[in-house]
């Protein structure tokens, strides 16, 4: 079954064709002009129009501008990127391409620091800018709901990521609460994979971080996921109890802590949120929970389209050629300021003992090295100013 995402947003043209392997990859696009090319098509397949006037005719190239596309008619230029998550960005093409590229193809996906490494980027800062800007990218505008059809239904749950572990008693605390919707579709009797989950496997799903398990909150995310009349499958959790009033038809299954009672009828929930939970901790080392919802959205796009990841590449880039992002200061404001909280806490607890041994005493804050099972004094400052440099890591 063809995803609907999906064929939406691919756009079957001859001229426009996608890489599937690395050769292709190289061979399509060997250079930042190649690259230009292709978003042109991409942005303007009719031809290129003015955004001023609203002439359709060839550009006039400036040749010390590559970047600029002028309109003969009214004069007016227009940046190729304007208008995109890559705006105003000094990182040349060729390295958004790549990372287009290894964030589809990659089931797993790529992180930052896998990102700089591959590509020989100086600064893990532009790693982590251009990945977090495609993920703006992956959320297509004016989506359309999941369900729908009388074949499928919907499952609908919840669960708790993230969190921290230290310095606030035992257990995990201030974990963020994420609300899952995913469609639930039905093999054709006879294939090899019928009997697993009785035939049901997942279609479209939906993640988004929700303030609460409030109704407010849980009922809020079905109706922006859900089309209405949908056959919707939850637990027994009172804030879905308005769903029927709501114009769905809500079946609500009393698990009663019992694990085969939700495998029986939440098995692909539960499925996802176990994928999200491994993808975000082996590929990520876990997230903070101000990125999240970009995180999720990235997991989305690439499970909706996991069946053929590398027209996502294409997708990806026809999504972000018309979407906006958030800038590195942005991005970043928050870790600042926890950042510069934590370095503060790491000096004062310095000299919290006079009596400690500079051993002791660096290794109470953290900042030692261990080698050989022996632990080693290193400079403090030089420490926190590595730290600094990365403090964005993620």
């Amino acid at each position: 079954m063809v995803d609907l995402d999906a064929h939406f947003d691919i756009h079957h043209r001859a001229d426009l064709g996608f890489p599937q392997s690395l050769p292709d990859f190289q061979r399509l696009f060997p250079d930042d002009a190649a690259c230009a090319a292709y978003l042109e098509k991409l942005r303007w397949p009719d031809g290129f129009v003015c955004a001023k006037c609203g002439t359709f005719s060839a550009p006039v190239r400036v040749a010390k501008r590559p970047g600029v596309l002028r309109c003969g008619n009214c004069r007016h230029d227009t940046g190729l990127t304007a208008g995109t998550v890559m705006e105003l960005s000094h990182t040349p093409l060729s390295v958004w391409f790549w990372a287009a590229y290894l964030m589809t193809s990659q089931t797993p996906g790529v992180s930052a620091i896998q990102f700089q490494r591959q590509l020989g980027l100086k600064r893990y800062e532009t790693a982590f800018q251009i990945l977090h800007k495609l993920r703006a990218g992956m959320v297509r505008p004016n989506r359309d709901r999941i369900g729908g059809p009388p074949s499928t239904h919907v499952e609908v749950d919840e669960t708790w990521i993230g969190g921290r572990t230290r310095g606030e008693g035992r257990g995990v605390h201030h974990k963020v609460p994420v609300a899952c919707a995913v469609e639930v579709r039905h093999r054709k009797p006879g294939t090899a994979q019928d009997k697993r989950k009785d035939g049901r496997y997942a279609g479209r799903v939906r993640l988004a971080v929700v303030p609460d398990r409030t109704t407010k909150s849980l009922c809020g995310f079905v109706e922006s996921t859900g089309a209405t009349g949908t056959l919707v499958v939850t637990d027994d959790w009172s804030a879905y109890a308005s769903l029927r009033k709501r114009g769905y038809d809500h079946h609500a299954v009393a698990e009663c802590g019992d694990p085969d009672e939700a495998e029986a009828f939440l098995p692909i929930t539960h499925l996802v949120f176990a994928n999200l939970k491994t993808w975000l901790i082996g590929i990520h080392h876990g997230v903070s929970h101000q990125h999240l919802q970009a995180y999720l959205n990235e997991f989305v796009f690439r499970f909706n389209r996991r069946y053929y990841p590398f027209n996502a590449f294409r997708s990806l880039l026809a999504i972000a050629g018309d979407a906006t992002s958030p800038t590195y200061d942005e991005l970043s404001h928050l870790i600042r300021r926890m950042s510069g909280i934590r370095w503060r806490v790491w000096l004062k607890s310095l000299s919290l003992s006079k009596n400690m041994g500079a051993d002791a005493n660096l290794a109470r804050t953290g900042l030692c090295h261990t080698r050989h099972d022996r632990k080693y004094p290193v400079s403090v400052f030089s420490t926190i100013r590595a730290a600094q440099k990365s403090h964005c890591c993620i």
